[in-house]
């Protein structure tokens, strides 16, 4: 076993290479890029009438232009930018971001925080909620408990979490006031108390974790509640009950060990949020996190700043999958892998 996790973490360096040298490569393609961009400011601000296709008659001279692709690193083939790209991350320099004009390592540093805030309490409380709500939904089937919270977890499976957000922001925000429109603290978070700080971010962040939890929290109890469901059918646990077992032990003795295998491989997926977050989420709550900085990214082709985005969240997400490996093995002793 100790082999084949070895394997699967020498196996992140080429998926990491092909996945960085994919959007790598169609950052390099896909119009709208950094140096059209800059040569569109600079024909309206000198007036110019000229169109892309029209260089030579416009505002930008031929010398600017390769100045600009060098400026940008436009001015090398795809391969030779890559690689020249990839050296300097092995040396942890993620490029200058074009819209801040920073690196881009420190802009990560800067909004990771806020994404981990908003992914570690998202995980616990999915996991620490809905694990126990589909054990006890499943205990108690088609009884007046199953069919109420049944209710409300289709209807959480059925809002998405940023339609959530703008229903929220506009009642309870905007016309309510009974929280901030946005942001991760108050503009005074610094001159507050200790007591006053975490008052503060808890204030601005109950809506944006109601929204984070609305999917996962429906996808989770369903999944824990439909699996211990088919263990508890299966003939090893009427056996059990049989002989004599009660049905309490041999729900969480028996057939809960089995259940809880799903649940671990959807574990590694749900660490990415760690991360990356939503950017939609983000977006409506003005939330300056990873989600939102890689969409901003992203419409503002600050590629340098996509690419180290991109870098982080796969990385994570690899990590996240052998760590689901692990827990399979942990839960099902009859898992060996080879």
């Amino acid at each position: 076993m100790r082999e084949y996790f070895l394997r699967r973490l020498l196996l992140i360096i080429p998926t990491l290479l092909g996945v960085t040298l994919l959007v790598f490569a169609i950052t390099r393609v896909v119009p709208g890029g950094p140096v059209e961009r800059a040569i569109m400011e600079a024909q309206m601000g000198a007036g110019g009438e000229g169109n892309r296709g029209d260089i030579g008659r416009g505002s930008i001279s031929q010398e600017q232009l390769a100045a600009l692709k060098a400026y940008y690193g436009f001015d090398k083939p795809i391969l030779e930018a890559y690689v020249s790209w990839l050296g300097k991350v092995v040396r942890g320099d993620l490029g200058m971001s074009y819209r801040f004009n920073e690196p881009v390592g420190r802009i990560i540093a800067e909004r990771l925080p806020v994404s981990l805030f908003y992914g570690a309490i998202t995980l616990v409380l999915i996991y620490g909620i809905c694990v126990p709500l589909g054990i006890m939904k499943a205990m108690k089937h088609r009884t007046v408990f199953d069919n109420a919270t049944s209710v409300l977890v289709f209807i959480g499976y059925a809002v998405p979490g940023y339609a959530l957000g703008a229903i929220l922001v506009v009642f309870l925000a905007a016309r309510l006031e009974w929280f901030p429109m946005g942001g991760f603290v108050s503009s005074g978070f610094a001159d507050l108390s200790v007591w006053g700080k975490v008052v503060d971010l808890a204030h601005h962040a109950v809506l944006p974790l109601l929204c984070y939890l609305i999917g996962s929290f429906a996808f989770v109890t369903l999944l824990m509640k439909n699996h211990l469901m088919d263990s508890l059918a299966a003939d090893f646990v009427r056996t059990a009950v049989a002989k004599g077992v009660s049905f309490r032990s041999a729900v969480l003795r028996h057939a809960l060990r089995n259940s809880l295998i799903p649940i671990a491989t959807h574990f590694g997926q749900n660490l990415s949020i760690l991360v990356t977050g939503s950017f939609l989420i983000e977006f409506i709550f003005d939330i300056n996190g990873m989600g939102l900085l890689g969409l901003s990214s992203i419409f503002d082709r600050d590629y340098p700043t996509v690419m180290g985005v991109l870098v982080v969240s796969s990385f994570v997400l690899l990590i996240g999958n052998i760590i689901s490996d692990i827990l399979v093995a942990l839960i099902d002793p009859r898992v060996r892998f080879k």
